[in-house]
């Protein structure tokens, strides 16, 4: 028991006035949550739907037992400037899920909330909670297994900053690296945003905690702020963690032990094959994660897939070698559209490409070509 409090201490810490600040700002920022065709954007601050949501929940029956930030935007909020722009704005609600009936009475609490957003002069008596679904959820994702039941609504927004809901239960990984292992508590902020006439200060906030599901608080945040990579246990990760590992990279974190990732890494490329064995599966998971990781970021995109080419063409040993090829053409010609879209790719009067010749070539009883009678090297000149 007490090495369980322990831990438990280890691992949750409380945040300073300007880690407080930053979390306000966030809380308090104007996020557009755009519709599709005539639909208007709803202009949407983090604080106002977290309380509602939550309100509406417990209306209902359901019991909320905290509210957290969750992700890159936790990171945010303790340390500035780390090297990536936080996306999503990630909100985690613990609640109980017994039965079917839970998840699609939040859903439906949720859909209810966007109404409360619509511009006035909305005639809002006839639009339904499916239209609403259609208009602004731009995903919805219900898991409900032994281990794990939880669900997630996200809210779209064009420059990718997504509002996204997660309602949990339980779930068997929280985090995969310990620089995104970050959840802040947000109940005592609601209550201050509720509850006080005064605005914050250095001398008068709500006392906010922070907790890391990697385990080690203070660990994860020196990572955190030393831009190093660290994990425990890839192999648990959906996709082994290889593509958010790759994104760090290119962001200039590197490993907290060179040696010890140079295993981790191919524990992450079998992982990462394990659950997306198709070259379909993986061509629509690597083009998902650019599209939801690099928005305004397109000169990144390159980087990227150069170094994700190169940690799978390194550590990949699961795969035989037609499979493996397979994958790294992939990657090749992603990064060489992601450059044709860019109008990056230079001048072709300045480039010297190279062709392998046929094994043929070299065989003297070949006679449907003429071969001069001289050394070919292994690599001939375009020009």
């Amino acid at each position: 028991m007490a090495n369980q409090e322990e831990s438990k201490s280890s691992s949750v810490s409380v945040l300073s006035w300007e880690q407080v600040s930053r979390l306000n700002e966030v809380l308090t920022e104007v996020v557009p949550v755009h519709g599709r065709g005539n639909f208007p954007t709803l202009q949407v601050r983090l604080k106002d739907i977290v309380y509602r949501v939550r309100s509406r929940l417990e209306l209902s029956g359901i019991r909320v037992k905290d509210v957290r930030l969750n992700g890159s935007t936790a990171s945010h909020v303790l340390v500035k400037d780390v090297g990536w722009s936080y996306k999503d704005l990630d909100v985690i609600f613990r609640v109980d899920l017994p039965h079917e009936a839970e998840f699609r009475l939040i859903k439906d609490m949720v859909l209810g909330t966007l109404l409360d957003f619509l511009p006035e002069g909305v005639n809002k008596e006839k639009i339904t909670p499916m239209t609403l679904r259609e208009a602004y959820v731009q995903k919805l994702v219900k898991v409900n297994t032994e281990q794990d039941r939880w669900s997630l609504i996200s809210l779209s927004n064009n420059n990718g900053r997504n509002v996204e809901l997660k309602f949990v239960d339980s779930i068997r990984r929280q985090f995969e690296f310990s620089v995104d292992s970050f959840q802040i508590l947000l109940d005592s902020m609601l209550s201050y945003y509720e509850l006080a006439q005064t605005p914050m200060s250095p001398a008068f906030h709500p006392t906010v905690s922070g907790e890391s599901v990697y385990g080690d608080y203070a660990a994860a945040l020196s990572h955190l702020s030393n831009k190093l990579i660290a994990t425990k246990r890839p192999e648990e990760i959906r996709g082994g963690g290889l593509l958010k590992y790759c994104n760090l990279l290119v962001r200039d974190f590197r490993p907290a032990s060179e040696e010890e990732f140079k295993a981790l890494e191919r524990y992450m490329c079998s992982r990462f094959f394990i659950d997306f064995p198709d070259i379909g599966e993986q061509q629509r998971k690597v083009e998902a994660y650019l599209q939801s990781h690099f928005v305004g970021e397109e000169k990144s995109k390159y980087d990227y897939l150069m170094i994700l080419r190169r940690v799978v063409n390194e550590s990949t040993v699961c795969l035989m070698g037609h499979e493996r090829r397979q994958t790294l053409h992939l990657i090749s010609l992603m990064a060489f559209r992601v450059l044709a879209e860019q109008n990056a790719i230079p001048d072709a009067s300045c480039v010297t490409c190279y062709y392998q010749p046929a094994p043929y070539v070299r065989d003297h009883n070949f006679s449907n070509y003429y071969v001069a009678n001289q050394n070919i090297p292994t690599w001939l000149p375009c020009n």
